[in-house]
């Protein structure tokens, strides 16, 4: 017999992974402002391997609409640019010779929307994950009273297994809220 507390702490952990992929999913959906996150998927050809943009290079973001990379070495600029070209942030490089700027356009009320409608689509999907880990902690519980279980126990854990439901949902409700905000403030 699976001890009830176990099973409502793997519940919880996949629960708690919903929403960490959520917060990552989101940090790459461009809001009009600058994030060296955008670049995470970026991977350029260094010596051979396909390597993160972050390995090969300083990322920052000096001001609010552009981010700013600079090569560890020199001989690499190029690829850099080819591999930001190749990627699909849609963010055209500039470059003169010693860093690569990337400016950030305003985005338009139409573009705003997209985004707004992406994100809610990803928090549904988290949504979905969450709800996912309720149903199995539940069957795993309904299956433990076969075991030896007391249906009060059971009933006790279910409750306690709804509560995380709610609060991860919660918790998603709000990370996509303020991404929402973030994309339609202009």
């Amino acid at each position: 017999m699976i001890e009830p507390k176990k099973i409502q702490a793997d519940a919880e952990e996949m629960m708690q992974a919903a929403v960490m992929y959520l917060d990552d999913a989101l940090a790459h959906i461009r809001a009009g402002k600058a994030s060296p996150k955008l670049l995470d998927s970026v991977r350029v050809d260094y010596y051979g391997a396909p390597t993160p943009l972050g390995n090969v290079a300083t990322v920052l973001t000096p001001d609010a609409r552009t981010i700013t990379i600079q090569p560890w070495e020199k001989k690499i600029l190029n690829d850099i640019e080819r591999a930001i070209i190749n990627s699909n942030i849609g963010l055209t490089p500039s470059n003169n010779g010693e860093i690569i700027r990337l400016t950030i356009p305003p985005l338009t009320e139409e573009r705003r929307r997209e985004l707004a409608k992406q994100c809610k689509g990803e928090a549904e999907n988290a949504k979905v994950s969450v709800r996912t880990a309720r149903r199995d902690a539940i069957e795993t519980l309904k299956k433990q009273i076969k075991d030896g279980l007391s249906e009060d126990n059971e009933k006790d854990a279910e409750a306690e297994v709804q509560k995380l439901h709610d609060k991860y949902v919660k918790q998603i409700d709000e990370v996509y809220a303020k991404k929402e905000k973030e994309i339609m403030t202009v």
